[in-house]
């Protein structure tokens, strides 16, 4: 079974505001500024900060792989595929093993009776009915703490994204992923997880 890392669908987009784009009416303003434009894309290679669009990005991967939340969270998860991983073949050998006692019990003729045969096949239907329940009982715990896991950091991001922008005002706060292109210098995606990581701390399991 393939194993399994823990993927958020999306985070928030926080929009605080529309974007305004201010026209002047006067051709010859619109010239004026358009000249000034131009020139500021000649003399400088990089915007200053105050000069960048009112919103930022992040790269939703790169958080979710340094967030320790998200981390500790894909742990539990692989730990629970692999027990669940270790269960199955738990129970493919019991019954292989049952399986094949009986075979060879029937070419030794070690069978006395038929009610001695039936009593081995009920057994091992018993074993393949409970082996079959036991599988779906984990696979149900496996997918709904896999679904508790995503939702837990996705609330956790959301949450600060919108804390975090309540100093900063940005329009804003979009997904790299979402994008085919945008400006490197409007990345924002360390202060996010550093800002994650500052508030997070770990509960330890008794």
């Amino acid at each position: 079974m393939k194993k399994i890392q823990l993927t958020v669908a999306s985070l928030a987009i926080i929009a605080s505001g529309l974007f305004v784009t201010a026209c002047d009416n006067s051709k010859d303003a619109g010239n004026k500024n358009a000249k000034q434009s131009a020139k500021t894309e000649k003399t400088s290679s990089k915007a200053d900060v105050k000069d960048l669009p009112n919103y930022r990005y992040v790269d939703i991967d790169t958080v979710l792989s340094k967030y320790n939340l998200a981390k500790d969270y894909n742990e539990e998860i692989v730990r629970l595929q692999t027990n669940m991983e270790s269960q199955m073949k738990r129970h493919q050998t019991e019954i292989q093993n049952f399986a094949s006692s009986m075979e060879k019990k029937m070419q030794n003729n070690g069978y006395l009776s038929e009610a001695s045969y039936k009593q081995d096949q009920n057994s091992l239907v018993s074993m393949q009915d409970k082996a079959q329940k036991n599988m779906a009982s984990l696979q149900s715990n496996f997918e709904n703490s896999a679904m508790q896991a995503q939702q837990a950091v996705n609330d956790s991001i959301e949450a600060f994204v919108k804390e975090y922008n309540k100093t900063r005002g940005y329009d804003a706060i979009l997904l790299k992923n979402a994008t085919l292109f945008i400006n490197p210098d409007l990345d924002i995606t360390n202060e996010i997880v550093e800002g994650l990581n500052a508030r997070y701390n770990k509960v330890t399991k008794k």
